[in-house]
């Protein structure tokens, strides 16, 4: 993956020099093992932006066009694409489905009623007034 990322940058720099623009760029921050490290942290430990950049002393932004970056060429280069609903489709694998509803509501009833409720404060609060 390393060699794959090392080449796309690459590229990019062949293409500017090569339309005979003089742009200077400015040396990255984060090296293209670091970029791939910080994706795969943020993809597979679920850490947020914020606590990859704290590790790496970067700036936030660096690790979001990094991780973006570096998603789109693992996906334009196309060798690690998953294969399309259709190719599943076409499978003789026969899939059990398991649907589990897990879905939360407060409970209720005798047992659980509010403390305004077991005193009997709103109803007195209105009679006052």
């Amino acid at each position: 993956m390393a060699s794959l990322l090392d080449n796309s940058y690459t590229s990019i720099y062949e293409r500017w020099f090569s339309k005979g623009f003089k742009v200077y760029f400015p040396k990255p921050k984060l090296s293209m093992e670091n970029k791939l490290l910080a994706t795969l942290e943020y993809l597979r430990e679920y850490r947020s932006y914020a606590h990859i950049a704290a590790s790496y002393n970067v700036h936030e932004s660096q690790i979001v066009r990094g991780v973006k970056w570096v998603e789109t060429t693992l996906i334009k280069d196309g060798t690690f694409r998953l294969s399309g609903r259709k190719e599943l489709l076409k499978s003789d694998t026969e899939y059990e489905v398991i649907l589990i509803d897990a879905t939360e509501r407060p409970k209720t009833g005798k047992n659980f009623t509010t403390w305004a409720r077991k005193s009997n404060k709103i109803s007195s609060y209105c009679q006052q007034s």
